[in-house]
């Protein structure tokens, strides 16, 4: 996707679906150098995937929009209410045919994945009748009674739906990493009882050393205060801390040029800090606590300093933050192993659910042992059958042969001549040929009977 730096960026609920799309760069690159180099015209970008379910179709409508002057000039000068109140959408009115019959192709080939997933989800369980129609109505970014033509309420939807689903990606964020806390808890609680007590006193105290040793590192600056931008201005920029100006740095940190610190810039100035806590080659550092603490980091700051809840932060922002007494002098910053993170009740809850879970699985575990012995049982039984059918052939060729009567082949001939019998063409021939009378004086021989003379 090309870089929106002709959008502006105010316009969250359109660009939202954007602000994780923007490439973020490690702290640690020279921005004096990124700067000089500066951004080729038309060259594309790769950017991380939003984690929506229709992160592809969304990126494409936005790419087909951008190529309209006259739905990229109304956008310049929306303000979010009119985004919210769908506004803006009616504008897709004016665009141009070409763009509108893009826009048309996207959402049919949008409305036949989806109904291509439907169908293999629901042959998956061996449904039938199969109503694609009235499932698409469980998804929101698109108008489903109208599959063919995009039009402005499938904008509106779309908006809104990545919009919502977006905001809400950070919650989901956080109950799963709850969920996963729980488990490594609820997994070390199981394995402790499967040990002797000498060997459970051993592992507990392991545990609590390591707990201890993650514990024992230098102090985490608040995120967003002075102190923890200026470690970031001297330690990664390289400048003089006693030089400090917020207007440079954020400059230097808004990588893309467009004015404004996203939520990918503004997570990469908290990898010094993060770095004090979290190193991969510790077995008592976990990653995935680097990455929830890295998510609170980026929240705090955006409730702190992002005025408009657009999910950017403006240099206009950011320096009415600076001015702040919290911004001076800050609160101590509580890193994740200094909070509880679930409480006993929480986690007796998790594994009753994790047991209800195992039982199901359990009885249908049962279920299919129990259908696989049925099916070994008819495959035996069929077996058992099919060694009767040819036991009982082979008895009656057996039989056949006893009473004189050749077996018969595969397709029923007679393996054997019965005595006396000839093929056509084996029979014998005569001097004269055919049946001419022998010639005077010769005496025909007498035939030699097969079967035995009686008395």
């Amino acid at each position: 996707m090309k870089r929106l730096s002709v959008l502006p960026q105010q316009c969250l609920l359109l660009m939202t679906c954007l602000l994780m799309a923007l490439e973020a760069v490690p702290i640690d690159i020279d921005k004096t150098k990124v700067k000089a180099e500066g951004h080729v015209e038309g060259e594309k970008v790769e950017n991380p995937d939003t984690g929506l379910y229709y992160d592809e179709y969304l990126r494409q409508v936005i790419d087909v929009l951008e190529t309209d002057k006259h739905f990229r000039e109304k956008l310049q000068t929306a303000d979010i209410e009119e985004i919210k109140s769908g506004k803006l959408s009616r504008e897709l009115d004016l665009v141009s045919h070409h763009v509108r019959t893009r826009l048309d192709e996207l959402k049919r080939q949008e409305v036949a994945r989806l109904r291509m997933l439907i169908k293999a989800k629901m042959d998956s369980v061996q449904d039938t009748g199969i109503d694609h129609q009235a499932l698409l109505k469980q998804f929101e970014h698109l108008n489903h009674q109208n599959p063919d033509t995009f039009e402005p309420k499938d904008l509106d939807m779309l908006i809104k739906a990545a919009t919502s689903d977006l905001e809400n990606y950070d919650k989901t964020r956080h109950e799963e990493f709850k969920k996963y806390e729980m488990m490594k808890e609820h997994e070390r609680r199981e394995y402790l009882k499967t040990l002797d007590e000498e060997k459970r006193k051993r592992e507990e105290s392991k545990f609590e050393e390591m707990k201890k040793k993650h514990g024992d590192h230098p102090k985490v600056h608040h995120p967003g205060s002075k102190d923890q931008l200026k470690e970031v201005w001297e330690e990664a920029d390289g400048l003089d801390p006693n030089e400090f100006d917020p207007k440079t740095f954020f400059k230097l940190h808004d990588v893309n040029n467009d004015g404004f610190l996203d939520e990918q810039e503004l997570e990469a100035l908290f990898t010094k800090e993060l770095e004090k806590v979290y190193d991969p080659k510790n077995e008592e550092d976990d990653m995935v606590e680097m990455e929830e603490e890295r998510l609170r980091m980026r929240e705090h700051v955006m409730n702190e300093v992002d005025i408009n809840k657009d999910r950017l932060v403006t240099l206009e922002e950011f320096l009415r933050a600076t001015e702040k007494k919290e911004f001076l002098e800050p609160d101590s910053w509580e890193t994740l192993d200094q909070q509880q993170l679930f409480t006993e009740d929480e986690l007796k809850e998790f594994e009753n659910h994790i047991s209800q879970q195992e039982d199901e699985l359990r009885k249908k575990a049962e279920e299919l042992q129990k259908q696989k012995e049925e099916l070994q049982r008819q495959h035996d039984q069929l077996q058992a059958q099919k060694q009767e059918l040819q036991q009982v052939v082979k008895q009656m060729e057996q039989k056949k042969l006893q009473q004189g009567n050749p077996p018969a082949g595969p397709g029923g001939e007679l393996k054997i001549q019965p005595p006396g019998e000839h093929k056509a063409g084996d029979a014998p021939q005569h001097p004269a040929g055919g049946d001419q009378p022998l010639p005077p004086g010769h005496v025909q021989e007498p035939a030699v009977r097969s079967d035995p003379v009686h008395p």
